[in-house]
């Protein structure tokens, strides 16, 4: 049995969707992505999951339980850190922890989940005290607290540093090895891309494509694969290059150009300058990666 199974989630709030018969399944074990921009019904689907919204239709079963009716039962197996923690500023980081342990017939030893986020010596620092990043810790050692078999991260590494954020991937996959199954929230695509088995795009409250994250590369760079950047020495038209089967855009910066095309687009610029008398320098190289395909899945316009 999968660990969350939804099945014709809709959820409205008056006149507008926020939800409109989301299917997804995650099974035991996964790290699972749910990724969109902002509106596309994440926050909405991930609180019916939890129990904290009632769905207008539709049918939510989180380790086997409905976690409205079985609200009691699924706080105690699930964990959360979402993105906003409302704690007392004037606790102490100890008190916090303790309170929450408390909650629980098996919780962890708190000591030990304040160490494993990073926090050991904050434990007599007032929680107003703490800077955004540590409160975002704290955040993440409350969701660990009860040993939970399903853990919700939300924005996991939103305002940390780089060292904190890889220190908190790290713990996503001691997490995962250690039993439980991981839903990550998240607008960070490498982030995504590093930790995730599988991922859903949301797009205006419905699931627009789910798979492994290389998958999902995959089929969005059909057609758009390849793109260089490089200085045409002597400089040649742009319409040289515009004009190639194999090129789908030419962007100008002073003197650099950006080329994308389709897999064939490296070789035929290359050809078409040398025609013209002019080599790429600086080239560099690369293929569509994860942010593009989820730029492309979500109409959202590429950058470049």
């Amino acid at each position: 049995m999968p660990v969350i199974e939804v099945q014709g989630l809709h959820k409205e709030y008056g006149s507008a969707v926020a939800v409109d018969e989301v299917d997804l399944s995650v099974e035991e074990g996964e790290v699972f992505g749910v990724l969109g921009p902002n509106g596309a019904g994440k926050s909405t689907t991930v609180e019916c999951l939890l129990g904290m919204r009632r769905p207008d239709r539709g049918s939510v079963r989180v380790l086997g339980l409905d976690p409205v009716h079985d609200r009691a039962a699924v706080v105690q197996r699930v964990g959360a850190q979402l993105q906003a923690c409302r704690v007392q500023p004037r606790l102490r980081v100890a008190e916090v922890l303790a309170l929450y342990a408390s909650f629980y017939p098996r919780a962890a030893d708190w000591r030990e989940v304040l160490e494993r986020v990073g926090l050991a010596g904050t434990e007599r620092t007032a929680f107003g005290r703490l800077s955004g990043g540590q409160q975002q810790r704290v955040s993440v050692a409350l969701a660990l607290l009860g040993k939970p078999e399903l853990v919700v991260f939300d924005e996991l590494t939103t305002g940390l540093d780089p060292a904190a954020r890889r220190g908190l991937w790290q713990l996503v996959r001691d997490v995962r090895r250690e039993g439980s199954t991981v839903v990550l929230v998240s607008h960070q695509m490498d982030e995504v891309a590093d930790l995730c088995d599988r991922v859903a795009v949301l797009t205006r409250g419905r699931v627009r494509a789910t798979g492994t994250p290389a998958e999902l590369t995959a089929a969005a760079g059909d057609g758009v694969e390849h793109s260089l950047t490089f200085r045409p020495l002597p400089p040649v038209d742009d319409g040289v290059l515009e004009a190639l089967p194999a090129v789908r855009s030419v962007r100008r910066e002073g003197e650099r150009w950006t080329v994308r095309g389709t897999a064939t687009v490296v070789q035929a610029v290359l050809a078409a300058l040398a025609e013209h008398g002019s080599t790429a320098a600086e080239l560099q190289v690369g293929r569509v990666g994860f942010e593009d395909a989820y730029l492309r899945l979500t109409d959202q316009e590429v950058a470049r």
